[in-house]
């Protein structure tokens, strides 16, 4: 019995292993907060773009060399493109290796409104 136990216990030890293990870039997802569907989220000069991202839903992750807490966001749904430009990045470091998502709504005014989050 205690043999059986041993040997549990060290197969659930070696079976646990972190989301983050062998990342070696930035994932960033969308989540999609606004009332209507996202065709193409276009992030910073990515060749890779997010599609067809449903109104509450999220995208899965693209990987960037690197990338910020905010980004230049171009989303286009219909024949409406939202556009958000970021002035410039000083004072803020990349992003470092790990999974994040950037919460995305437009606004009434049609201005692109992002949140960021650090995924666990």
């Amino acid at each position: 019995m205690k043999q059986f136990f041993i040997l549990t216990l060290s197969l659930l030890v070696l079976s646990c292993t972190d989301r983050d293990d062998g990342v070696d870039a930035v994932n960033i997802r969308i989540r999609n907060t606004s009332n209507i569907t996202f065709d193409e989220v276009q992030v910073s000069d990515a060749e890779e773009v997010y599609e067809n991202v449903s109104a509450g839903d999220y995208s899965g992750y693209l990987e960037f060399e690197t990338a910020f807490q905010y980004a230049f966001i171009q989303i286009r749904s219909g024949e409406d493109t939202f556009t958000l430009q970021p002035i410039d990045f000083v004072g803020e470091t990349p992003l470092p290796i790990g999974f994040y998502t950037y919460e995305l709504d437009i606004t009434e005014d049609g201005n692109v409104d992002l949140s960021f989050i650090i995924d666990y």
